[in-house]
């Protein structure tokens, strides 16, 4: 894969959220997801790539587009899996909360962890604690060990839960050692990528989401230096059945940050629909002036650019400021 695939990622998720925030608020959440869905599917036609889709909206008979095992891109270049979620926070849009985003995740043929879309248990921090931190744990270690590294005070520690029935006991004790608890709603790809980015001032992320959103985050977190550890959490036996037959012989595995992401040629895009932890929302400036805000890495450089991109509606995005 080569960087101009990774700037070419950018017009996709741009074209999702842009799609996308039409249904800001409006209390419907399947049209903003078909809307986002629709656009991104669009603008991959366009792309210089062979690409298929092992983390999708579902499989063949469940979603009409960008199913798992669905070729996108021309045709030509190079063979890349791709990871998708086109509107991570279909609720968040839908009630005009923060930290909605499309995003995508790409590496060469092969590398991406076909996951399930089931529960998995995730840890994840930044590049200061990469490698020191183990999902098995207890808590109350793992934020010691974060806190050293980071050089922080327990008290000054911020840990990320999303805020479900299920996580009661694990904020209770995050509480009770002394940490701050920063509870969200939905949408945890961009909550397990902000520990590893200093300005967000989140320092760990834990608890347990979705499988596909986690393999998707990983991308991100590999280029950014930090580390995860997960594991998928089947509801049953078929659910495990699954796991098996996409090469999980031990369904339940601890799985390590290259389980998830196996080679460093993984690039990670995602643009805010409603702003958040990571990025600004899709702004209305009138006379059909739309700004966004993407984020872009490539771990293979552990590069990170900013776009800020100045949209004509019904017109191609014009670009007006890169780092």
């Amino acid at each position: 894969m080569d960087r101009e695939l990774a700037l070419e990622t950018a017009r996709v998720t741009e074209a999702a959220a842009l799609a996308s925030a039409q249904w800001m608020g409006r209390g419907r959440k399947d049209e903003a997801d078909d809307a986002a869905t629709t656009a991104m599917r669009t603008m991959f036609d366009s792309i210089s790539m062979n690409g298929t889709v092992v983390i999708g909206e579902g499989e063949l008979d469940e979603a009409p587009m960008l199913y798992i095992g669905e070729k996108l891109g021309s045709g030509e270049g190079p063979e890349v899996d791709i990871a998708v979620d086109p509107l991570e926070g279909t609720n968040i849009v839908a009630k005009g909360h923060p930290n909605a985003m499309a995003v995508i995740a790409i590496a060469e043929r092969g590398a991406l962890l076909h996951a399930p879309d089931m529960y998995m248990e995730k840890l994840v921090v930044g590049p200061e604690a990469a490698g020191l931190v183990r999902l098995d744990d207890p808590i109350e270690k793992t934020i010691d060990i974060t806190a050293k590294m980071n050089d922080k005070r327990v008290r000054d520690m911020t840990v990320i839960i999303q805020e479900r029935e299920r996580h009661q006991e694990l904020v209770e004790r995050v509480q009770q050692k002394g940490a701050r608890v920063k509870l969200f709603g939905d949408g945890d790809v961009g909550a397990s990528i902000a520990t590893a980015m200093p300005r967000t001032g989140i320092d760990l992320f834990i608890g347990t989401g979705g499988a596909p959103e986690g393999v998707i985050s990983a991308a991100a977190i590999k280029a950014l230096g930090g580390d995860m550890q997960a594991r998928l959490v089947p509801s049953n036996e078929e659910e495990a059945e699954r796991c098996r037959k996409m090469g999980l012989h031990d369904p339940q595995a601890l799985l390590m940050l290259d389980d998830l992401v196996k080679s460093d040629d993984a690039i990670f895009a995602a643009t805010g629909v409603s702003t958040g932890e990571l990025l600004e929302g899709v702004r209305f400036l009138g006379q059909d002036l739309v700004e966004t805000d993407t984020l872009v890495m490539r771990a293979k450089t552990g590069t990170v650019r900013y776009i800020k991109a100045h949209h004509r509606l019904n017109q191609k995005p014009h670009l007006i400021e890169t780092d």
